[in-house]
């Protein structure tokens, strides 16, 4: 059987208790947090790498990606032939339906999509939230060396 007030009395040592420990509380926008190096932030582009397979837009749960593309012939020297090549007319995510969960990155077989440690991009505007190739390519500056594969020469 419990006393009567014995809530209280607990309730009140766990407040005494807490209230002498020090507050890990960081304030955001005046310190920045030190993140991991692989956090998921956002998805960022290397356009060149790009092929319009269009696996990231047909494996995306959310169906948030929207690629366009336009075949090109390419002359190649010493080729016999010219060679069809698509090029990237569109590259678009939605980043208000997207739900960051990577598969997108997973299955890119060219290394064309990364992940930016970058977290604070925050819109005023949901409209805002449709970034465009440009806009993802600007990402690809923060993305860590060790996600980058190795440049062949």
């Amino acid at each position: 059987m419990r006393l009567p007030g014995s809530g209280l009395v607990s309730g009140l040592a766990a407040t005494a208790r807490t209230a002498a420990r020090r507050a890990v509380t960081s304030q955001y926008p005046e310190r920045e947090p030190e993140l991991p190096e692989r956090t998921r932030g956002v998805i960022a582009l290397h356009e060149g790498n790009c092929t319009s397979c269009m696996l990231c837009a047909r494996e995306c749960p959310d169906w948030c990606i929207y690629i366009d593309s336009h075949k090109e012939t390419v002359e190649v020297e010493g080729a016999a032939r010219p060679r069809q090549v698509n090029r990237l007319d569109r590259f678009d995510i939605d980043f208000s339906l997207c739900m960051y969960c990577g598969i997108c990155v997973d299955v890119c077989p060219f290394d064309a999509l990364f992940w930016a440690p970058d977290f604070a991009y925050a819109e005023g505007d949901i409209r805002n939230l449709l970034h465009d190739k440009e806009h993802l390519g600007e990402w690809l500056d923060n993305v860590p060396p060790s996600a980058l594969p190795e440049a062949k020469e």
